[in-house]
């Protein structure tokens, strides 16, 4: 028998829980596929939110020709064979076939580049399924000639409606066992889920047949079973998906917005899914410098110093000191003046003509070159009060510009002087 997780693939939309914002009664997407106008289309989301359960329902509801490819085995011969089966008219009066590519992240430039020309001429409706970003990992060519529908993880509530729905189903689910369950068991299942409704199925079906009837009958589900079954909520953060960037996002922008607690939450989604500690420790070491810099030199000593340290020592102890890194640069006052002089600095020689090098600033690497001008009038600071001393070092072309720019509060040289 196959799979709880299989058996309760919907095939209406009726049956579809969830994504009420793309597949809710009257949105576009509901729409099409009722209609059977589907155009091809791009479903993006994490693993488990009902990309390829809608594939089902538009496979069961279509008249159009409904072809199924995983894109870990497919090839462009597969692709060819595809459009040929379509374009027969004996098999497949309509002419046109709905394609539907599991992973498509995973298809080479090659084969995306097959598809094009049948996806352009309508032949070939494509329906791509990813839990990577599109924008980045599909052809730009069909991204523009598709719909990019945006899948949510699911929430809590409507897992519990899918197990629910999976315990009164008496063809597919679990209808027709004498359970009781709990509703905290319920809820810890749909909790450690995290809005995959394979993983809470999966979890759920375990907890059934493995549970001995008790006198009466009857298979009861406690929320101490629940939580044997599961053994491991399940991670909010996927390394190897597009939450990868989600998250690592949030945790720059927590430290950058001086938040530690949403600085160690985030941390933490990273360590429990196995992130690796020295890419962490790269990205601290990064806003040490562009978001504290001047304003607490001393965050970017904490953070190469951990850096240094997560690398000798490893996990589980380096989780304390990435702890200790992230906290000093998220509780540290902030300024980005040397990233943002650095910037424009380099915009600047990238794009204008700058000029050479002042002469008196130029090195004499042999005392006949002085005769052409090199070090002429070079004014040396340590001869002077405090060190300092007035003379163009900018080139002709650049004098007056500024790229070190503080605000009133950062004015560090001057501090320094006091």
């Amino acid at each position: 028998m196959e799979p709880l997780a299989y058996r309760m693939k919907p095939t209406k939309l009726e049956d579809f829980f969830g994504q009420e914002d793309i597949v809710g009664k009257d949105k576009l997407l509901y729409r099409l596929i009722k209609a059977d106008k589907l155009t091809s289309a791009i479903f993006w989301g994490p693993p488990g939110c009902g990309k390829t359960s809608l594939a089902r329902v538009i496979a069961s509801t279509t008249k159009n020709k409904f072809v199924t490819l995983n894109a870990t085995t497919a090839g462009v011969n597969d692709i060819k064979r595809v459009v040929d089966e379509a374009q027969n008219i004996f098999t497949n009066p309509t002419g046109k076939v709905i394609l539907f590519i599991d992973e498509i992240h995973r298809f080479n430039k090659l084969q995306q580049d097959a598809l094009l020309p049948h996806v352009e001429k309508g032949t070939v409706i494509l329906i791509g399924a990813t839990t990577e970003n599109p924008y980045f990992s599909v052809n730009k060519a069909l991204i523009s000639r598709s719909t990019i529908f945006k899948f949510k993880e699911l929430n809590q509530n409507d897992v519990i409606k899918i197990l629910n729905n999976c315990l009164n189903d008496k063809e597919n689910g679990l209808g027709n066992y004498n359970l009781v369950i709990e509703d905290e068991a319920l809820k810890y299942i749909a909790m450690c889920s995290n809005g995959d409704v394979r993983t809470a199925l999966n979890a759920l079906e375990l907890a059934v047949i493995t549970t001995d009837m008790d006198e009466s009958g009857k298979i009861v589900i406690t929320r101490d079973i629940a939580i044997n079954c599961v053994q491991q909520k399940k991670a909010v953060y996927d390394k190897t998906d597009d939450s990868h960037y989600d998250v690592i996002s949030a945790f720059i922008k927590s430290m950058r917005g001086s938040d530690p607690d949403a600085t160690l939450h985030y941390l933490a989604r990273m360590l429990d899914a196995g992130e690796d500690p020295m890419f962490i420790a790269r990205r601290i070491v990064i806003q040490s410098s562009e978001d504290v810099g001047l304003a607490n030199s001393e965050a970017l000593r904490v953070a190469v110093a951990a850096m240094n340290a997560v690398h000798q020592i490893g996990m589980p102890e380096a989780r304390i000191i990435l702890a200790q890194a992230a906290l000093t640069v998220a509780l540290s006052p902030k300024s980005n003046t040397s990233y943002r002089g650095i910037n424009k600095a380099m915009e600047d020689v990238r794009t204008k003509d700058v000029g050479q090098v002042p002469m008196h600033i130029r090195n004499a690497a042999a005392s006949e070159m002085e005769e052409f001008g090199y070090g002429n009038g070079y004014k040396y600071p340590h001869d002077y009060d405090h060190g300092r001393v007035e003379q163009q070092y900018l080139p002709d072309k650049l004098i007056g510009v500024k790229y070190y720019e503080p605000r009133e509060w950062e004015n560090f040289y001057e501090e320094e002087e006091k």
